[in-house]
Formats: structure tokens, C-alpha cells, sequence
């Protein structure tokens, strides 16, 4: 069924961060656009995300706001920290309260799940607010609906599908990808030009690399870095470019893999912007890599992945909807620990370089094939 009637004029989704969150709720945006073709939706987005939103069809309107985490490395102290986080998010809500006042949305989808959330999505005047029952830090408390999750539900994604049935719409296959604009394609031609990868990857007689992130905000989730310049070597010693993404943050950790390797290394981290990267990753063979945004990114675009996964559940917050290889180490009790610091990493180091690369070989080949 459609739902065209079922849904509102206006809906705001409240999703700022992080990347692989929102790429999580993009199918939502798009079944509900589709649904209902007149619709107008909001997103209410950290900035630093907003490129992946602007370039999309399904949203008519980005608010991006920038609050400081309170585990902010430049602040002084930790009290230093909040007191910059507050004085941010006042400042916010002020300024969207004022926005959303003109022009006032009927439907607010909380899907963030936290008390600032929570705050946000109040600023729109009117309209019903819906969440998760199962939300925390009193989110509950700021919704008019909450939505309960199935126990038979356990990914990210699945769970915000469920907003799509307050509506009465159908989620499809079609529901599913990652929008990229023009210039941000033409920019990924100009960068694969100038790295010496030619043609379009991924078919005959073509050349073929794939897109490898090392790097996570959490350390538990990051493998050894030898062992990354030995996996990369190895991929171009068999006719496979490797291309390593990442932020400027990430750039000491690259030149160090790039340090241990006998073959040319080709950086893109720090050198593309986030809708540049997703344009890289719809070209790429395949992604290769941790528990992080781009790897979200990559199986929305439909780009196969090898997916290297320790302290966080792939069942929850795995590759969605694409081929795929997830690994893991095993026989440890420790898995999916949730830790962002772990001092041994067994998780990770038990992955090896052989069990990688025969990995990317083989969803390489299928998808040349």
C-alpha cells in the first residue's frame, strides 16, 4: 500500500549524528517521499553530516546545527566541556525554536533517542512528536507516541523502518540508496585521474580498486597497522588498487600504513568532502574495512563489503542490504563488547591478513563477473 493519504503535509526527522545513523535512516526519507510525493521533509542534523542530506532529493529542507561533544578534546576540562556543550545547545534550540516557529512542521520522528533529542524535536511548535519506547535519558518524556521495537527486530536500520508504519507506508527495495550530486562525481573523476586509476572500476577490462578505512573513532575497533600495509600490498600485487579514505584525523595512521608498504599507497583522506567519498564509493569494487560511517555509506550505494568487526554487534549495526563478509575473530567470549578502548584487542587481532584478502578476492571477482 502507498499511504499517500496517511501521511502529513510536513515531517521532521530528528537524526543528527553519527554518519552511519543517518545513512541507517535515509531509507526512511526516501519510502516516505515516495509515499507521499507532496510531503515536505525536515532534518535536523549535526553539520558536519549535512553534504550527505543536501545532496539527497527526499529532503526539501537541512537544518544543521554544531554542538560540542562534552568529551571535547579542546576544551581545558571535563567541566569546561559541558559548560561549552550547554551554552551550544541553548544557542540551538533558540535559533531553531525561531525557524520552525514560521513555518511549523505536523509530524516530528524523534529517532535519535536521547534527551537532546528530545529538546530539539520541542522546538518544533506544533505536531505530534513520536519516539522509542525504549528510548534513553527521558526521551520518553518529551514524545506524545512511542513506537515499541519487536524483540525479532535487531538492526539499526530495521528499527527505524518502524516509523514507516505510523504512516501506513511500505518500505521498498527501491527505498534503498545513497544520492550523490554531479559535481561530487565529477570531483572523484578528477581524483582517481590524478591517482593513476584511469577508467571506471568494477568491469571487464576495466581497472579495479577498492575503498579501505582503517580508522574508527574507537579504538577497540581498529586493526594492526602492519597488517594493513601487508593486506594493501598483497591486493595490488593481484591487480587490485587499494584507496585509503578516512578525515584528516586519520592522515598519521594512513602515512603509517603507507610507510610499511612496498607498493605506492594512494590517500583520499582529508583530500575529499563526505558526498565526494560517497561518490567514491558507488565507483569502488568493494569497501574493505572497520566499523564506521563509510562502510554504511558503501552498502547503501549497493558496493559489496568486507566488513573487519570486534567490540560491536554485526547483527545490530552490520553491512545492510548489500554482499557482504563480515568478519570476525573466533572463539572469544569478549566479542561485541561494546568498549571503545580495549587494552588487548584480541577481537581485532585475531582477524587475519590472509582471511581478509581472500575475502576481498572473492566479492571482487563476483562482482567483476
Amino acid at each position: 500500500m502507498s499511504g499517500e493519504k496517511a501521511l502529513p503535509a510536513r515531517i521532521l526527522l530528528v537524526k543528527p549524528s553519527s554518519l552511519g545513523d543517518i545513512i541507517h535512516t535515509l531509507p526512511l526519507a526516501h519510502a516516505l517521499k515516495r509515499c507521499a510525493p507532496d510531503c515536505s521533509i525536515g532534518w535536523v542534523v549535526e553539520e558536519a553530516f549535512q553534504e550527505i542530506l543536501l545532496a539527497d532529493a527526499s529532503i526539501e529542507t537541512v537544518y544543521p546545527i554544531r554542538i560540542p561533544s562534552t568529551s571535547n578534546p579542546g576544551a581545558d576540562s571535563r567541566l569546561q566541556a559541558y559548560w561549552q556543550a550547554f551554552v551550544a545547545t541553548s544557542s540551538v534550540l533558540l535559533k531553531l525554536r525561531k525557524i520552525l516557529k514560521k513555518k511549523p512542521y505536523t509530524l516530528v520522528f524523534d529517532l535519535q533517542a536521547s534527551f537532546r533529542s528530545g529538546l530539539l524535536a520541542m522546538m518544533n511548535p506544533r505536531g505530534k512528536r513520536i519516539g522509542f519506547a525504549d528510548a534513553r535519558e527521558l526521551n520518553t518524556f518529551f514524545q506524545h507516541e512511542k513506537i515499541s521495537v519487536p524483540e525479532d527486530i535487531e538492526h539499526a536500520l530495521d528499527k527505524n523502518l518502524l516509523f514507516a508504519q505510523v504512516v501506513h507506508c511500505e518500505v521498498i527495495e527501491d527505498d534503498f540508496h545513497l544520492d550523490t550530486t554531479k559535481d561530487a562525481e565529477a570531483q572523484v573523476e578528477i581524483f582517481l585521474r590524478e591517482s593513476g586509476i584511469h577508467k571506471e572500476a568494477g568491469k571487464e577490462g576495466k581497472d579495479v580498486f577498492v575503498y579501505a578505512q582503517p580508522a574508527a573513532r574507537w579504538q577497540s575497533k581498529q586493526w594492526l597497522v602492519n597488517r594493513w600495509s601487508e593486506l594493501a600490498d598483497r591486493l595490488q600485487q593481484a591487480g587490485i588498487r587499494v584507496v585509503f579514505g578516512g578525515s584528516k584525523q586519520d592522515i598519521s595512521m594512513l602515512q603509517a600504513i603507507g610507510k610499511g608498504m612496498l607498493t605506492p599507497a594512494i590517500h583520499a583522506a582529508g583530500r575529499l568532502r563526505l558526498g565526494e567519498t560517497a561518490a567514491l564509493l558507488k565507483k569502488a569494487a568493494a569497501y574493505v574495512g572497520v566499523d564506521t560511517g563509510p562502510m554504511h555509506m558503501a552498502a547503501l550505494t549497493g558496493t559489496p563489503v568486507v566488513a573487519l568487526f570486534g567490540p560491536t554487534h554485526p547483527e545490530r549495526v552490520g553491512p545492510y542490504g548489500t554482499k557482504s563478509r563480515v568478519l570476525q575473530a573466533d572463539g572469544l567470549d569478549c566479542l561485541c563488547c561494546r568498549k571503545r578502548y580495549c587494552a588487548h584487542q584480541r577481537c581485532m587481532h585475531g582477524l587475519s591478513v590472509e582471511r581478509v584478502f581472500a575475502s576481498v578476492i572473492e566479492l571482487t571477482q563476483e562482482r567483476r563477473g
